[in-house]
């Protein structure tokens, strides 16, 4: 195609949204409204599941080696712990440090174990964590087995109640965006459509002056193409402003900051942003060219 002949399709592309100002303006509205929903349960379920992540990373398995084990037993239990596959870090905690930490979680009650410093009960231990929070029991169930282990908490049945928890908000996350998403896709097509069957006369008189079908269907893919584009930057720009004032008030709200731990609004509305930009384009397009096809067998 000549670029003579791709300006006139783009130049007409342009015009058919002036010429047809009520209708386009309705099939861009419906692209905004829709694409508006569809972004902030985006946004909802993103940071869901870095509440869920953020959550899952916190599992630790605590492994207490035998009292009277030495250090050379020590050392052993650490080289067969960071030998398991699934590990990522293990910390070596001695019973000093172990103390320290058991009278800081007491708070004020921590007197009552002053004075256990020159005889202390602790046992040293070690603190593991998992490539896959997922993998935690597992590997736990594998340094249980190992000799001068004691015991080992990762909170067992809690552990496992969390991670059902954490899997069924983002299966349920996932499922509601991709019902959205086809929501979204057939509503703004069905309005594009409405666009496009009141200029059906203008599509029938081109075909009978013996215009071909790609001629007839360049305007359309432009105009689908920048209504879906205008639809799409609306709800982009309304969404990156309410949420970097989301985040502006819960920082500034120390209560806030501890209740709530949201993504960063980089790359968050980056990605949002391009979604809804891809999704926009994409619908205006498909729904243009979907409805002038049937308009075409003249």
């Amino acid at each position: 195609m000549k670029i003579r002949t791709l300006g006139r399709h783009a130049r007409e592309g342009v015009k058919n949204l002036g010429r047809n100002g009520w209708m386009s303006f309705a099939s861009i509205s419906a692209v905004t409204i829709t694409l508006l929903i569809l972004g902030v349960f985006l946004i909802l379920a993103m940071n869901v599941n870095y509440f869920a992540q953020s959550v899952e990373k916190q599992v630790e398995i605590r492994v207490f080696l035998d009292v009277l084990a030495t250090q050379t037993e020590a050392d052993q239990v650490e080289a067969n712990i960071k030998a398991i596959p699934e590990v990522s870090t293990v910390t070596f905690v001695p019973k000093d440090e172990g103390l320290k930490q058991f009278k800081e979680s007491l708070g004020d009650k921590a007197y009552l174990f002053e004075g256990l410093e020159e005889d202390n009960p602790l046992p040293d231990a070690f603190v593991v964590k998992t490539e896959d929070p997922q993998q935690t029991a597992s590997v736990a169930a594998k340094i249980k087995q190992f000799e001068h282990v004691n015991s080992l908490n990762y909170g067992e049945g809690t552990v496992e109640k969390l991670f059902a928890w954490t899997g069924a908000v983002r299966n349920v996350g996932i499922i509601f965006i991709v019902g959205l998403g086809f929501t979204a896709m057939f509503l703004i097509a069905n309005t594009i459509k409405l666009t496009i069957v009141a200029r059906r006369r203008e599509i029938e008189i081109m075909k009978l002056v013996g215009a071909t079908n790609w001629f007839i269907r360049w305007p359309f893919f432009v105009e689908g193409l920048l209504m879906g584009l205008a639809g799409a930057l609306i709800p982009t720009i309304m969404l990156t402003v309410g949420y970097y004032y989301l985040l502006d008030a819960i920082h500034s709200s120390f209560e806030a900051s501890q209740l709530f731990n949201l993504l960063p609004i980089y790359p968050l509305m980056w990605q949002v942003s391009l979604a809804l930009l891809a999704i926009g384009a994409f619908i205006g397009i498909w729904g243009s060219l979907v409805s002038v096809r049937r308009f075409l067998r003249v």
